[in-house]
Protein backbone atom coordinates (compact mmCIF):
# COMPACT_ATOMS: atom_id res chain seq x y z
CA UNK A 1 0.00 0.00 0.00
CA UNK A 2 1.55 3.45 -1.00
CA UNK A 3 0.58 6.81 1.33
CA UNK A 4 1.75 10.19 0.23
CA UNK A 5 2.42 13.00 2.61
CA UNK A 6 2.56 16.33 1.57
CA UNK A 7 5.17 19.28 3.65
CA UNK A 8 6.12 22.40 3.30
CA UNK A 9 8.96 23.81 1.91
CA UNK A 10 10.71 27.16 2.77
CA UNK A 11 13.77 27.57 0.07
CA UNK A 12 15.90 30.93 0.33
CA UNK A 13 16.82 32.72 -2.43
CA UNK A 14 19.54 31.24 -4.37
CA UNK A 15 17.50 27.07 -3.61
CA UNK A 16 14.41 28.79 -5.41
CA UNK A 17 16.33 29.96 -8.20
CA UNK A 18 17.81 26.23 -8.54
CA UNK A 19 14.26 24.83 -7.79
CA UNK A 20 12.83 26.85 -10.59
CA UNK A 21 16.41 26.24 -13.23
CA UNK A 22 15.28 22.34 -12.43
CA UNK A 23 12.10 22.70 -13.39
CA UNK A 24 12.60 24.20 -16.69
CA UNK A 25 15.65 21.86 -17.52
CA UNK A 26 12.96 19.07 -16.65
CA UNK A 27 10.33 20.61 -18.91
CA UNK A 28 12.89 20.44 -21.60
CA UNK A 29 13.57 17.29 -21.92
CA UNK A 30 9.78 16.53 -21.67
CA UNK A 31 9.68 18.38 -24.71
CA UNK A 32 12.34 16.76 -26.45
CA UNK A 33 10.97 13.29 -25.17
CA UNK A 34 7.93 14.09 -27.08
CA UNK A 35 9.27 15.30 -30.23
CA UNK A 36 11.42 12.06 -30.08
CA UNK A 37 8.43 10.14 -29.74
CA UNK A 38 6.09 11.69 -32.13
CA UNK A 39 9.08 10.59 -34.63
CA UNK A 40 8.57 7.05 -33.73
CA UNK A 41 6.67 4.91 -35.70
CA UNK A 42 5.73 2.64 -31.93
CA UNK A 43 6.73 4.81 -29.42
CA UNK A 44 9.66 2.92 -27.04
CA UNK A 45 9.95 3.96 -24.11
CA UNK A 46 13.32 2.41 -23.89
CA UNK A 47 15.03 3.85 -26.76
CA UNK A 48 14.58 7.17 -25.79
CA UNK A 49 15.20 6.75 -22.47
CA UNK A 50 18.90 5.78 -23.59
CA UNK A 51 18.52 8.88 -26.00
CA UNK A 52 18.90 11.00 -22.82
CA UNK A 53 23.01 11.03 -22.71
CA UNK A 54 22.89 12.45 -26.21
CA UNK A 55 20.57 15.01 -25.05
CA UNK A 56 23.21 15.89 -21.91
CA UNK A 57 26.23 16.52 -24.89
CA UNK A 58 23.67 18.65 -27.10
CA UNK A 59 22.44 20.63 -24.19
CA UNK A 60 25.65 20.37 -21.34
CA UNK A 61 23.45 22.65 -18.69
CA UNK A 62 21.31 18.87 -17.61
CA UNK A 63 24.63 17.64 -15.99
CA UNK A 64 23.24 19.61 -13.22
CA UNK A 65 20.36 18.15 -13.17
CA UNK A 66 20.44 14.95 -10.98
CA UNK A 67 19.76 11.59 -13.57
CA UNK A 68 17.24 9.82 -12.03
CA UNK A 69 15.16 13.14 -12.30
CA UNK A 70 15.36 13.28 -16.10
CA UNK A 71 14.56 9.82 -16.61
CA UNK A 72 11.00 9.99 -14.87
CA UNK A 73 10.40 12.51 -17.38
CA UNK A 74 10.31 9.80 -19.45
CA UNK A 75 7.97 8.36 -17.64
CA UNK A 76 5.83 10.76 -17.20
CA UNK A 77 5.42 11.00 -20.57
CA UNK A 78 4.30 7.35 -21.11
CA UNK A 79 2.18 7.62 -18.01
CA UNK A 80 0.33 10.95 -19.81
CA UNK A 81 0.62 8.65 -23.06
CA UNK A 82 -0.71 5.57 -21.44
CA UNK A 83 -3.81 8.26 -19.65
CA UNK A 84 -4.84 9.73 -22.87
CA UNK A 85 -5.20 6.05 -24.55
CA UNK A 86 -7.35 4.88 -21.31
CA UNK A 87 -9.65 8.30 -22.12
CA UNK A 88 -10.01 7.39 -26.25
CA UNK A 89 -11.81 3.51 -24.98
CA UNK A 90 -14.09 4.75 -23.12
CA UNK A 91 -15.46 6.95 -25.76
CA UNK A 92 -13.74 10.28 -25.28
CA UNK A 93 -12.66 12.59 -27.74
CA UNK A 94 -8.66 13.61 -26.87
CA UNK A 95 -5.90 14.82 -29.00
CA UNK A 96 -2.52 14.39 -28.80
CA UNK A 97 -0.34 15.47 -26.05
CA UNK A 98 1.14 18.87 -25.90
CA UNK A 99 4.35 20.29 -25.66
CA UNK A 100 5.10 22.49 -22.37
CA UNK A 101 5.23 25.94 -22.51
CA UNK A 102 7.05 28.21 -20.03
CA UNK A 103 5.53 28.18 -16.85
CA UNK A 104 3.46 25.39 -17.36
CA UNK A 105 5.32 22.80 -15.72
CA UNK A 106 4.98 22.39 -11.68
CA UNK A 107 6.68 19.47 -11.06
CA UNK A 108 9.71 16.99 -10.88
CA UNK A 109 10.31 13.79 -8.90
CA UNK A 110 13.06 11.61 -7.37
CA UNK A 111 12.23 8.63 -7.54
CA UNK A 112 14.37 5.87 -5.61
CA UNK A 113 17.43 7.87 -4.40
CA UNK A 114 18.56 11.55 -4.57
CA UNK A 115 17.12 12.71 -1.97
CA UNK A 116 17.36 12.11 2.43
CA UNK A 117 15.73 13.96 5.40
CA UNK A 118 17.40 15.45 7.62
CA UNK A 119 16.71 15.86 11.35
CA UNK A 120 17.43 18.62 13.30
CA UNK A 121 17.06 20.41 17.33
CA UNK A 122 15.49 23.48 15.14
CA UNK A 123 11.53 24.02 14.20
CA UNK A 124 12.66 22.63 10.80
CA UNK A 125 14.53 20.32 9.36
CA UNK A 126 16.29 19.87 6.48
CA UNK A 127 15.34 17.91 3.06
CA UNK A 128 18.34 17.19 1.06
CA UNK A 129 18.09 16.96 -2.56
CA UNK A 130 20.92 15.99 -4.87
CA UNK A 131 22.76 18.91 -7.46
CA UNK A 132 20.11 20.97 -5.23
CA UNK A 133 21.06 21.00 -1.64
CA UNK A 134 19.44 20.93 1.95
CA UNK A 135 16.34 22.69 1.97
CA UNK A 136 13.93 23.25 5.03
CA UNK A 137 11.23 21.68 5.33
CA UNK A 138 7.95 21.66 8.19
CA UNK A 139 7.76 18.16 8.80
CA UNK A 140 4.63 18.73 10.63
CA UNK A 141 4.09 14.53 11.03
CA UNK A 142 5.87 11.34 10.96
CA UNK A 143 6.07 9.14 8.02
CA UNK A 144 5.49 5.80 7.98
CA UNK A 145 7.01 2.81 5.94
CA UNK A 146 9.95 3.15 3.63
CA UNK A 147 9.94 6.35 1.36
CA UNK A 148 10.33 5.27 -2.49
CA UNK A 149 10.06 8.81 -4.41
CA UNK A 150 9.58 12.61 -3.65
CA UNK A 151 8.46 15.39 -5.64
CA UNK A 152 8.46 18.78 -5.27
CA UNK A 153 6.37 20.91 -6.66
CA UNK A 154 5.47 24.84 -7.43
CA UNK A 155 2.37 26.40 -6.80
CA UNK A 156 0.88 29.66 -8.75
CA UNK A 157 0.75 31.14 -5.28
CA UNK A 158 4.97 31.00 -4.84
CA UNK A 159 4.74 27.93 -2.46
CA UNK A 160 6.85 25.17 -2.70
CA UNK A 161 5.56 21.45 -1.83
CA UNK A 162 6.86 17.87 -1.18
CA UNK A 163 4.99 15.47 -1.67
CA UNK A 164 6.84 11.99 -0.35
CA UNK A 165 5.59 8.85 -1.52
CA UNK A 166 5.94 5.96 1.22
CA UNK A 167 5.27 1.80 1.14
CA UNK A 168 3.67 0.32 3.81
CA UNK A 169 3.15 -3.43 3.80
CA UNK A 170 -0.22 -5.21 4.81
CA UNK A 171 -0.17 -8.36 6.27
CA UNK A 172 -2.08 -11.07 4.59
CA UNK A 173 -3.87 -13.65 6.95
CA UNK A 174 -2.22 -16.87 6.68
CA UNK A 175 -4.79 -19.15 8.73
CA UNK A 176 -7.17 -21.20 6.28
CA UNK A 177 -10.56 -20.92 6.81
CA UNK A 178 -13.91 -23.23 6.33
CA UNK A 179 -16.27 -21.10 4.20
CA UNK A 180 -18.84 -21.11 7.25
CA UNK A 181 -15.90 -19.65 9.46
CA UNK A 182 -15.41 -16.64 7.11
CA UNK A 183 -19.26 -15.87 6.94
CA UNK A 184 -19.15 -16.47 10.81
CA UNK A 185 -16.54 -13.78 10.53
CA UNK A 186 -17.96 -11.60 8.49
CA UNK A 187 -20.81 -11.65 10.40
CA UNK A 188 -19.58 -10.65 13.63
CA UNK A 189 -17.37 -7.75 11.93
CA UNK A 190 -20.05 -5.77 11.02
CA UNK A 191 -21.34 -4.84 14.11
CA UNK A 192 -21.79 -0.91 13.54
CA UNK A 193 -22.54 -0.12 10.42
CA UNK A 194 -23.43 3.54 8.29
CA UNK A 195 -25.14 4.60 5.46
CA UNK A 196 -24.31 7.98 3.70
CA UNK A 197 -26.51 10.40 1.81
CA UNK A 198 -25.06 13.36 0.14
CA UNK A 199 -26.64 16.25 -1.29
CA UNK A 200 -26.95 20.19 -1.98
CA UNK A 201 -29.14 21.88 0.79
CA UNK A 202 -27.26 19.24 3.60
CA UNK A 203 -24.14 18.08 2.64
CA UNK A 204 -24.64 14.73 3.77
CA UNK A 205 -27.56 13.16 5.68
CA UNK A 206 -26.53 9.66 7.51
CA UNK A 207 -28.53 6.93 8.72
CA UNK A 208 -28.80 7.44 12.33
CA UNK A 209 -30.26 10.69 11.62
CA UNK A 210 -27.42 13.17 11.48
CA UNK A 211 -27.70 15.80 8.88
CA UNK A 212 -24.35 17.94 8.32
CA UNK A 213 -24.55 21.32 6.96
CA UNK A 214 -23.24 22.33 3.65
CA UNK A 215 -20.17 24.95 4.28
CA UNK A 216 -20.17 26.38 0.95
CA UNK A 217 -17.00 27.61 0.58
CA UNK A 218 -16.89 28.24 -2.84
CA UNK A 219 -20.15 30.15 -2.66
CA UNK A 220 -18.87 32.25 0.34
CA UNK A 221 -14.95 32.99 -0.99
CA UNK A 222 -16.73 33.93 -4.49
CA UNK A 223 -16.99 37.64 -3.74
CA UNK A 224 -13.14 38.29 -2.82
CA UNK A 225 -12.24 36.07 -5.89
CA UNK A 226 -14.41 37.88 -8.29
CA UNK A 227 -12.84 40.70 -6.95
CA UNK A 228 -9.48 39.90 -7.23
CA UNK A 229 -9.66 38.30 -10.75
CA UNK A 230 -11.51 41.74 -11.94
CA UNK A 231 -8.30 43.33 -10.82
CA UNK A 232 -6.48 41.20 -12.39
CA UNK A 233 -7.87 41.79 -16.19
CA UNK A 234 -6.73 45.47 -15.17
CA UNK A 235 -3.03 44.60 -15.27
CA UNK A 236 -1.07 45.11 -18.22
CA UNK A 237 0.27 41.77 -19.79
CA UNK A 238 3.85 40.38 -19.06
CA UNK A 239 3.95 43.29 -16.21
CA UNK A 240 5.15 42.58 -12.85
CA UNK A 241 1.85 44.06 -11.33
CA UNK A 242 0.02 41.35 -13.06
CA UNK A 243 2.36 38.69 -11.48
CA UNK A 244 2.11 39.62 -8.43
CA UNK A 245 -2.26 39.84 -8.94
CA UNK A 246 -2.26 36.36 -10.94
CA UNK A 247 -0.64 35.04 -7.19
CA UNK A 248 -3.45 36.72 -5.67
CA UNK A 249 -6.22 35.16 -7.27
CA UNK A 250 -4.17 31.80 -6.82
CA UNK A 251 -4.37 32.35 -3.31
CA UNK A 252 -8.05 33.07 -2.99
CA UNK A 253 -8.85 29.95 -5.26
CA UNK A 254 -6.14 27.87 -3.06
CA UNK A 255 -7.46 29.11 0.37
CA UNK A 256 -11.46 27.55 -1.12
CA UNK A 257 -9.31 24.75 -2.04
CA UNK A 258 -7.81 23.89 1.32
CA UNK A 259 -10.92 25.15 3.40
CA UNK A 260 -13.06 22.05 1.74
CA UNK A 261 -10.15 19.77 1.80
CA UNK A 262 -9.74 20.24 5.52
CA UNK A 263 -13.30 19.69 6.06
CA UNK A 264 -13.85 16.58 4.08
CA UNK A 265 -10.68 15.01 5.82
CA UNK A 266 -11.84 15.80 9.06
CA UNK A 267 -15.67 14.30 8.28
CA UNK A 268 -14.29 11.23 6.28
CA UNK A 269 -12.00 10.75 9.10
CA UNK A 270 -14.53 10.77 11.65
CA UNK A 271 -16.58 8.17 9.89
CA UNK A 272 -13.86 5.91 9.67
CA UNK A 273 -12.56 6.23 13.17
CA UNK A 274 -16.52 5.26 13.82
CA UNK A 275 -17.89 2.94 12.13
CA UNK A 276 -16.72 -0.46 10.12
CA UNK A 277 -18.65 -0.57 7.10
CA UNK A 278 -19.82 3.15 5.20
CA UNK A 279 -22.02 2.43 2.79
CA UNK A 280 -22.29 5.32 -0.12
CA UNK A 281 -24.16 6.40 -3.39
CA UNK A 282 -22.00 4.99 -6.75
CA UNK A 283 -22.92 8.60 -8.43
CA UNK A 284 -22.52 9.88 -11.52
CA UNK A 285 -21.21 13.53 -10.68
CA UNK A 286 -19.81 14.39 -14.18
CA UNK A 287 -23.63 13.42 -15.23
CA UNK A 288 -25.01 15.27 -12.30
CA UNK A 289 -23.01 18.16 -13.11
CA UNK A 290 -24.33 18.94 -16.77
CA UNK A 291 -27.91 20.68 -15.01
CA UNK A 292 -26.88 24.20 -15.83
CA UNK A 293 -28.95 25.24 -12.46
CA UNK A 294 -27.07 23.12 -10.29
CA UNK A 295 -23.41 22.44 -12.00
CA UNK A 296 -21.47 25.06 -9.35
CA UNK A 297 -23.26 23.87 -6.33
CA UNK A 298 -22.68 19.78 -7.17
CA UNK A 299 -18.52 20.38 -7.56
CA UNK A 300 -18.68 22.88 -4.64
CA UNK A 301 -19.81 20.03 -3.09
CA UNK A 302 -17.05 17.42 -4.14
CA UNK A 303 -18.81 14.62 -3.10
CA UNK A 304 -16.10 11.91 -5.34
CA UNK A 305 -12.93 13.62 -3.27
CA UNK A 306 -14.98 12.92 0.25
CA UNK A 307 -15.62 9.43 -0.95
CA UNK A 308 -11.70 9.14 -2.30
CA UNK A 309 -10.92 10.44 1.25
CA UNK A 310 -13.24 7.96 3.02
CA UNK A 311 -12.09 5.03 0.84
CA UNK A 312 -8.47 5.43 0.93
CA UNK A 313 -8.68 6.00 4.92
CA UNK A 314 -10.78 3.27 5.34
CA UNK A 315 -8.23 0.46 3.27
CA UNK A 316 -5.73 1.91 5.89
CA UNK A 317 -8.15 1.26 8.56
CA UNK A 318 -9.39 -2.13 7.18
CA UNK A 319 -13.02 -1.37 6.73
CA UNK A 320 -15.64 -1.43 4.12
CA UNK A 321 -16.59 1.82 1.91
CA UNK A 322 -19.16 0.34 -0.48
CA UNK A 323 -20.57 2.23 -3.17
CA UNK A 324 -24.20 0.91 -3.94
CA UNK A 325 -26.53 1.81 -6.85
CA UNK A 326 -28.67 5.56 -6.30
CA UNK A 327 -31.47 4.27 -8.26
CA UNK A 328 -34.82 5.43 -6.39
CA UNK A 329 -33.31 5.16 -2.73
CA UNK A 330 -34.98 8.48 -2.43
CA UNK A 331 -38.34 7.24 -3.83
CA UNK A 332 -38.87 3.71 -1.83
CA UNK A 333 -39.41 3.43 1.93
CA UNK A 334 -37.22 2.34 4.29
CA UNK A 335 -39.48 0.44 6.06
CA UNK A 336 -41.30 -1.75 4.12
CA UNK A 337 -39.40 -1.24 0.78
CA UNK A 338 -42.75 0.15 -1.54
CA UNK A 339 -41.88 2.19 -4.64
CA UNK A 340 -43.92 5.63 -4.77
CA UNK A 341 -45.79 5.53 -7.63
CA UNK A 342 -45.30 9.49 -8.05
CA UNK A 343 -41.97 10.17 -7.43
CA UNK A 344 -41.13 12.99 -4.82
CA UNK A 345 -40.15 16.07 -6.45
CA UNK A 346 -36.86 17.95 -5.12
CA UNK A 347 -39.00 20.49 -3.32
CA UNK A 348 -40.54 17.58 -1.12
CA UNK A 349 -38.46 17.07 1.66
CA UNK A 350 -40.60 14.35 3.20
CA UNK A 351 -41.43 10.95 2.77
CA UNK A 352 -44.36 9.50 3.63
CA UNK A 353 -45.22 5.64 2.66
CA UNK A 354 -49.04 4.87 1.66
CA UNK A 355 -48.45 1.36 1.94
CA UNK A 356 -47.22 1.52 6.12
CA UNK A 357 -47.58 4.74 6.81
CA UNK A 358 -44.09 5.85 7.83
CA UNK A 359 -43.17 9.09 8.05
CA UNK A 360 -39.71 10.58 7.46
CA UNK A 361 -37.04 13.03 6.47
CA UNK A 362 -36.42 12.17 2.74
CA UNK A 363 -32.86 12.42 3.20
CA UNK A 364 -32.79 9.90 6.12
CA UNK A 365 -34.79 7.53 4.58
CA UNK A 366 -32.48 7.71 1.73
CA UNK A 367 -29.78 7.03 3.74
CA UNK A 368 -31.55 4.43 5.34
CA UNK A 369 -32.03 2.24 1.96
CA UNK A 370 -28.28 3.37 1.22
CA UNK A 371 -27.16 1.56 4.08
CA UNK A 372 -29.37 -1.49 3.64
CA UNK A 373 -28.44 -1.49 -0.18
CA UNK A 374 -24.42 -1.73 1.00
CA UNK A 375 -25.17 -4.52 3.81
CA UNK A 376 -26.83 -6.90 1.16
CA UNK A 377 -23.98 -5.68 -1.22
CA UNK A 378 -21.56 -7.49 1.61
CA UNK A 379 -23.57 -10.20 3.14
CA UNK A 380 -25.64 -12.05 0.19
CA UNK A 381 -22.28 -13.11 -1.79
CA UNK A 382 -21.62 -14.75 0.99
CA UNK A 383 -25.05 -16.57 1.11
CA UNK A 384 -26.72 -14.83 4.16
CA UNK A 385 -30.25 -13.41 4.26
CA UNK A 386 -31.63 -10.07 3.52
CA UNK A 387 -30.82 -7.12 5.73
CA UNK A 388 -34.18 -6.09 7.50
CA UNK A 389 -34.52 -2.62 8.92
CA UNK A 390 -35.01 -3.55 12.96
CA UNK A 391 -31.01 -4.92 11.86
CA UNK A 392 -29.62 -1.83 10.32
CA UNK A 393 -30.76 -0.37 13.81
CA UNK A 394 -32.95 2.22 15.58
CA UNK A 395 -33.15 6.06 14.16
CA UNK A 396 -31.85 8.13 16.45
CA UNK A 397 -32.88 11.79 17.46
CA UNK A 398 -32.82 14.11 13.76
CA UNK A 399 -30.08 16.59 14.65
CA UNK A 400 -27.95 18.98 12.47
CA UNK A 401 -24.09 19.47 12.77
CA UNK A 402 -22.55 22.67 11.36
CA UNK A 403 -19.38 22.24 9.38
CA UNK A 404 -17.28 24.79 11.76
CA UNK A 405 -18.65 22.55 14.88
CA UNK A 406 -17.01 19.19 13.20
CA UNK A 407 -13.66 21.24 11.93
CA UNK A 408 -13.55 22.38 15.68
CA UNK A 409 -14.19 19.48 17.81
CA UNK A 410 -13.32 16.71 14.74
CA UNK A 411 -16.64 14.89 16.49
CA UNK A 412 -20.07 14.07 15.16
CA UNK A 413 -21.18 12.78 18.72
CA UNK A 414 -22.49 15.62 20.31
CA UNK A 415 -22.43 16.04 24.26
Amino acid sequence: MQITYKFRLYPNAEQEQNLLWTLDKCRLVYNDMLEGMNEQEKPDRVELQNSIPELKEKYPELKGVYSKVLQYEVYRLFSNLRSLSESKKKGRKVGRLRFKGKGWFKTFTYNQSGFKIIKTDNRLDKLHLSKIGDISIRMHREIEGERKQITIKHKQTGEWFAFITTSIEIEAETEIETENEEIEKEDKLIQNPVGIDVGIESFSTDSEGRKIENPRYYKKGLKKLEKAQKKLSKKQKKSKNRNKQKKKVAKAHEKIVNQRDDFLHKLSRIYVDNYDLIAVENLNIKGMSRNHHLSQSILDCSWSRFIQYMEYKAERADISVIKVNPKNTSQTCSECGRELEEHLSLSDRTFRCPECGMEMDRDINASRNILRRGLEKKLLPQGLREVTPVEIGPLQKLETISASSIIETGSLFQN
